[in-house]
């Protein structure tokens, strides 16, 4: 029976699971878990990318008292990058998506292509900490970085670079970019060349499913490991937790739940017509080259970031104790859009929801309860305008949305969803991008046949919770008042 090693990079945490497939059913065992703290230095928020590799280190010495592993899978969040230099040394730490440098970068890439062009060239939503606008904030503001460069590696392939000491980027990473093409799935020339950006930096891209390498001979030695190839999994976590959604159907509409929530479909080809455009959707590369028609949407970050602030007050909440909170809430007394510019950045997010309240004439929430249920609710009611778009562009119907991940848990706002959205919600599984990273790996493997096996097999496996619309035409009238705000 083979067993894999998978490295799951969330936001905030990190862990290391082994999975093991008998030929029926996949097998999950979490072995090494730890945080994943970014660091601030003076203006800059970085990533602690080497204390990141470290921990690997330590779930690999850790898989081997649990019978080794036959490869290695590497997920993480998507758009951040490190640089190599030609000698093979990390410039720097990569620096977080949420640093101040992106702010404002979108309009200067405006300067010299349209936003119209650039997205019927890449079919990527904008947001201004895409990869693309992070190259230009430092082409604009540290040129001499980028031309020390040799390479540039998303998160994924930088870990797998340290592991195997060869560099490429898996597809579905590199499109969180926005600079690659949709039609060639090739980077495109054309963007880089008009904000000139050195496209010698960019490594060739390989489908999710390919081997980067195996493991460094001296690493092996240090840990008192065999070399074993390291694979590249759909890179990007969202990707990853795609791959392993549970649906019998062609067509289905899923929620990637987490810090954020990723809303859309699975496709064979992008779309990039001008609904998709106005509604700001984005066409990531999955598993196999196929198209994840999304909206990212602020997700579970706003209650994550709302107990922090409360924390620093003094006040000890448990999510369970915010969700007892929110449920004793007055319902629909006010809304929030969670995508507004206000909730992305760090810091006192039960303020912003009272300011983003007043500004827009709204009842301005005072208790704990009431912001808990604003952003809930809220959330709901975000998932069905974007569930309208994603149908009205692709011209699709779905009586169902599978939601995976870390939101799964949160029972309070999959019964909203499936409220608010008027749809059957099937939740499950919660490990859904673990489980991506690992089917790919034994697709790779030849183990397992191809993705519709795969999805058959986590689904016979996992146990899915339903949940029923409740009082849909109360959550109608309160769409409309929630669309006044947006």
């Amino acid at each position: 029976m083979k067993q894999v090693l998978a490295f799951d990079f969330g936001a905030s945490s990190g862990r290391a699971i082994l999975g093991s497939f008998d030929g029926e059913t996949i097998t999950l065992k979490e072995i090494h878990r730890f945080g994943n703290d970014p660091v601030k230095v003076g203006k800059t928020f970085y990533w602690d990318v080497l204390r990141l590799f470290h921990e690997i280190k330590q779930g690999i010495l850790k898989a081997k008292q649990y019978g080794g592993f036959d490869s290695i899978g590497i997920d993480t969040w998507g758009v951040d990058f490190g640089l190599i230099d030609e000698k093979g040394y990390l410039l720097e730490n990569p620096v977080h998506y949420r640093d101040e440098r992106n702010v404002g970068m979108i309009g200067e890439a405006e300067k010299y292509m349209s936003k119209d062009e650039m997205y019927d060239r890449t079919g990527i939503q904008f947001m201004d900490f895409n990869t693309v606008f992070q190259l230009l904030s430092l082409k604009k503001n540290r040129p001499e970085l980028l031309e020390r460069a040799d390479k540039l590696l998303f998160m994924p392939d930088l870990l797998a670079y340290m592991l195997t000491g060869n560099t490429v980027s898996e597809y579905s990473i590199a499109t969180t970019s926005q600079m690659v093409n949709i039609q060639t799935q090739t980077w495109d020339h054309e963007i880089l060349d008009r904000l000139g950006l050195p496209e010698k930096i960019l490594c060739d891209i390989v489908p999710a499913g390919s081997k980067t390498g195996m493991l460094r001979a001296e690493l092996c030695e240090e840990l008192g490991v065999e070399p074993v190839p390291v694979i590249a999994v759909c890179g990007h976590d969202t990707q990853s937790a795609i791959t392993a959604i549970p649906s019998e159907k062609k067509d289905f509409a899923f929620i990637s739940s987490g810090t954020w929530s990723l809303f859309g479909t699975e496709l064979d080809a992008p779309v990039v017509s001008e609904k998709a455009k106005a509604l700001n959707v984005t066409n990531e590369g999955g598993y196999d080259y196929t198209t994840a028609f999304l909206k990212n949407i602020c997700g579970l970050w706003l209650i994550q970031e709302s107990r922090r602030q409360w924390m620093r007050e003094g006040k000890e909440y448990s999510y369970a104790d915010l969700e007892r909170e929110a449920k004793s809430a007055k319902p629909f007394a006010c809304f929030i859009d969670p995508d507004a510019p206000d909730f992305v950045a760090m810091g006192d997010m039960p303020s912003r929801v009272r300011e983003f309240c007043r500004k827009t004439g709204q009842y301005v929430p005072e208790t704990v309860g009431e912001v808990m249920r604003c952003i809930y609710e809220s959330l709901a009611l975000k998932y069905k305008n974007v569930l309208a778009g994603i149908e009205d562009c692709t011209g699709k119907h779905f009586d169902r949305i599978h939601v995976a991940g870390g939101g799964t848990k949160d029972t309070f706002l999959c019964s909203m969803t499936a409220s608010a959205c008027n749809r059957t919600v099937y939740a499950g599984p919660i490990e859904a991008t673990v489980l991506g990273n690992i089917a790919v790996q034994f697709m790779s493997a030849g183990e397992i046949r191809d993705i519709a096996e795969a999805r058959k097999i986590i689904a016979a496996g996992e146990h899915l919770h339903v949940y029923e619309p409740e009082n849909p035409d109360e959550w109608e009238n309160a769409y409309r008042r929630f669309e006044k705000i947006l």
